[in-house]
């Protein structure tokens, strides 16, 4: 039976935060609060569970799940190496709304769908969603929604979508507007805009010094 924790009290977010540490350790699936829309998440390195997670979106393999990490220097040890516009681009806007592709490390032994050798990584400004990954390591993480229907910004909102699928909810109070997060395919010598969200194009393009292509 799914548990939902209160992560607005300390108590509550102390014991939310184990009981969702122990659920991931143990191949399960949690949601959690973060600074767009709510998450639906699990072990990035466990195969099993991201196939559970992608079965409780009803997601296919064709849309990969990004990964959230707690700290910028998880991401050195995730990718083939980290850019000068990469760099820069974290220390601007890590933690916050931006998600960057990047050329996986060949040697990870995970699957989180067919990601063609990059991988989708975000730091979220959130304090539970910093806490959790940082505990038991980077975690692929959707939103909490069924595949076709609205991002969820309330945990209650989260449940209605994914019942008895995930295993412990952290409830950490509405997301407030439901913004997705920028993301931006940095795997060729031009930054492109994958998806404009948070972070805009001028923004990007202030810290890089060079023009970012829109999405297609």
């Amino acid at each position: 039976m799914s548990t939902v924790h209160d992560c607005n009290r300390p108590d509550g977010r102390e014991a939310g935060l184990t009981a969702a540490a122990n659920a991931v350790r143990a191949g399960g699936l949690v949601v959690l609060p973060t600074d767009t829309v709510y998450g639906i998440g699990a072990d990035a390195f466990d195969t099993e569970a991201v196939g559970s997670l992608l079965t409780a979106k009803g997601r296919g393999r064709d849309m990969p799940v990004p990964v959230l990490v707690g700290s910028w220097n998880t991401v050195d040890g995730l990718v083939m190496s980290v850019s000068r516009q990469a760099r820069a681009l974290i220390e601007a806007f890590w933690p916050g709304g931006l998600s960057l592709v990047l050329p996986q490390a060949p040697s990870l032994a995970w699957d989180l769908g067919n990601t063609r050798g990059t991988v989708n990584l975000r730091m979220p400004l959130h304090p539970v969603a910093l806490d959790l990954p940082r505990e038991v390591g980077p975690m692929a993480v959707s939103s909490a929604n069924r595949s076709g229907q609205p991002p969820a910004a309330t945990a209650q909102e989260a449940r209605d979508q994914l019942g008895e699928s995930v295993d412990v909810y952290l409830d950490g109070g509405p997301s407030g507007e439901p913004v997705a997060s920028t993301i931006v395919d940095l795997t060729q010598s031009q930054p492109r805009v994958l998806r404009e969200g948070e972070i805009s194009r001028d923004q990007l393009a202030e810290v890089l010094g060079v023009e970012v292509e829109p999405a297609q």
